[in-house]
């Protein structure tokens, strides 16, 4: 590519950041580096009544949580500064004024109780109210009237929009990266309002100007834009500006297959739709985060890539170097891709496994605390290396593994029934003689030494091994039984046996 390639993630701090939201970051910011360009972050808050507090600081975290780094943006100026709309507005009416000066754009003075008449009107005759080519020349708008009653009405301070002029009677074609070939007739489209007479302008023409002031060679973003396409590649051309590429990403759909996923779907099916924490400011509602629940951000963007891309292989581990060394938009689906709670588990499992043991023991260590449990770090370590295997998330590790801290105040009923026959009190006795004349109480050796004795006896293994680890553990799970009383040491393992003994006989 002769251009650099520059691209934007520009949410509205309207509310917390979907994880619909986040894949649009996370591909911009892909896309960026494969090509060696730039990623930018814009907050488009010209829709000051939408703005919610706490919004855009919810957006910069969520993305560093992700380790999604913007090159520009807020706290991190560049030529194209600033990045926030509201601190651009002073831009966008010079703009606007070329568009009125070159006929693309015209005054409308129409008020909201007279369009909403004319709506009630056509849904009588069973049609929808338009705004545009076919009926524009015969509304409230400076199409219809002289220069003079335009500055008449102008001088008197008549509350007025800005609309785009469409061109009539075209067929405007276009390519996206994604979908490819794109046809639409201006017959169908209406004429967008691009500025209030209050002085701002709406998301469309903003949107333009600045992409365009930004040196934006790439819009990549969600296919709920796409209706907005016409509007936009006309702006461009009505400026006389280079049209950037438009790549339009499909949805993110329910577990079902069937809709947009939404947050009522994670919260009626348990999972949550935010990358962090959201704390609603006006209700004080909290909605679930990934972060918060345990995941791991690598978790969460390998699964966010992979839900609508692929690479053309069986790969699916990719670490953010690798996806944006594989990135490209013509492997992006066109179709909208169901979401897999269960197979975000399975993301979660495999990066818990990666994660150093070391971390890990830092994370576990508050909840150890929590438990009243002190303990060399040494040993928890050990602890961890054990059970890890098992564990999707670090809030997993106290119930795989509290016996190797406080031994059982009670026993699992199912498992104690399987388990403890009406000669196990007399095998743990005898089990409890042998462990006491062992001096070397490693892993190996007792492992070794009770095997021997098991088979000297003429008993099968489970009649020792089952009541052994019930007395261990309280119920029938855990790692190997003789990790778990070497781990605990010989006196703790005679103890529980005794316990056991006194309990279930």
């Amino acid at each position: 590519m002769d251009t650099k390639v520059r691209v934007r993630f520009a949410p509205s701090p309207t509310g917390p950041l979907h994880i619909g939201g986040l894949r649009t970051a996370l591909y911009n910011y892909l896309f960026a580096k494969k090509h060696n360009g730039d990623f930018l972050l814009r907050i488009e808050d010209t829709d000051q009544n939408r703005f919610v507090e706490g919004a855009e600081e919810y957006i910069k975290e969520s993305l560093a949580w992700c380790n999604i780094s913007y090159d520009e943006g807020p706290e991190k100026p560049g030529v194209c500064g600033p990045y926030k709309q509201s601190e651009r507005k002073d831009i966008y009416e010079d703009y606007v004024d070329k568009l009125i000066d070159n006929g693309r754009a015209y005054y409308a003075f129409d008020t909201a109780e007279e369009l909403d008449a004319k709506r009630k009107e056509a849904e009588k005759e069973g049609t929808k109210f338009s705004y545009g080519p076919k009926n524009r020349d015969a509304l409230n708008n400076s199409l219809s009237l002289s220069s003079e009653e335009l500055k008449e009405r102008l001088d008197k301070n008549d509350d007025y929009v800005i609309r785009f002029k469409t061109e009539a009677h075209k067929t405007l074609e276009f390519h996206d990266e994604i979908r490819g070939y794109i046809e639409v007739d201006t017959e169908v489209l209406d004429d967008k309002i691009l500025f209030k007479s209050d002085g701002m302008p709406t998301y469309h023409l903003a949107n333009i100007v600045d992409d365009h002031l930004m040196r934006i060679t790439h819009v990549i973003r969600g296919e709920e834009w796409l209706p907005s396409l016409p509007l936009h590649v006309s702006l461009y051309e009505a400026f006389g500006w280079e049209v950037p590429k438009f790549a339009h990403l499909p949805l993110i759909l329910k577990p079902s297959g069937k809709g947009k996923l939404s947050k009522r779907d994670g919260d009626q099916l348990g999972f949550p739709v935010f990358p962090i924490e959201w704390k609603d400011p006006e209700t004080g509602n909290v909605s679930a985060g990934y972060r918060e629940e345990g995941y791991l951000p690598e978790t969460l963007t390998n699964m966010l890539a992979l839900l609508g891309w692929n690479d053309g292989t069986d790969q699916e581990f990719f670490s953010l170097e690798e996806m944006s060394q594989k990135f490209e938009l013509t492997r992006v689906h066109k179709s909208g891709a169901k979401f897999d709670p269960e197979k975000t588990e399975w993301f979660q499992h495999h990066y818990l496994q990666e994660r150093p043991v070391g971390e890990l023991v830092d994370q576990f260590m508050p909840i150890l605390e929590e438990k009243g449990v002190k303990a060399d770090k040494s040993y928890i370590e050990e602890v961890v290396k054990t059970i890890r295997e098992r564990a999707t998330f670090v809030s997993e590790f106290w119930e795989l593994s509290s016996f190797y801290f406080k031994a059982p105040t009670a026993f699992d009923e199912k498992s104690a029934k399987k388990a403890w026959k009406k000669d196990s009190q007399e095998w743990m006795r005898a089990l409890i003689g042998k462990l006491e004349s062992i001096e070397d109480f490693s892993q190996s050796n007792v492992q070794s030494e009770v095997k021997d004795w098991i088979n000297t006896q003429d008993l099968g293994f489970g009649k020792i091994m089952q009541p052994l680890r019930l007395s261990l553990v309280g119920a029938m799970q855990g790692p190997d039984a003789f990790h778990i009383a070497t781990s605990i040491g010989k006196v703790e393992t005679i103890s529980r046996l005794n316990f056991a003994i006194e309990e279930l006989s």
